[in-house]
């Protein structure tokens, strides 16, 4: 039986080096690791809104080109209110296992 991996986990693990420089260590903060997904994830989408932005910069004054980037930048806007609520709940759930403790 084969599982598909949660969609937050990918995320996460897509932003860890996939070597690590020699004589370091890689640190197994959780904290940090969703940071860097998320950053990573962000700057990606942040490079789609400016090539696409160069599109319509250049002279792309068609109406697909306007709603591509319209989209692009609503996702950019999407993906960076859910960093921001995922690592905020992330936190208060850290937060109830240690006052549990």
């Amino acid at each position: 039986m084969s599982t598909t991996p949660n969609p937050l986990a990918q995320l996460i693990m897509s932003a860890l080096p996939q070597t690590q420089p020699q004589g370091t260590k890689r640190s197994g903060n959780f904290f940090e690791a969703l940071s860097l997904a998320w950053a990573n994830a962000l700057d990606r989408q942040a490079d789609t809104v400016s090539q696409q932005a160069q599109v319509v910069s250049d002279g792309g004054d068609k109406m697909s080109d306007l709603t591509l980037l319209t989209a692009e930048a609503s996702k950019l806007s999407f993906e960076a209110n859910s960093s921001a609520t995922s690592i905020s709940e992330a936190a208060k759930s850290l937060e109830a296992v240690a006052r549990k403790s």
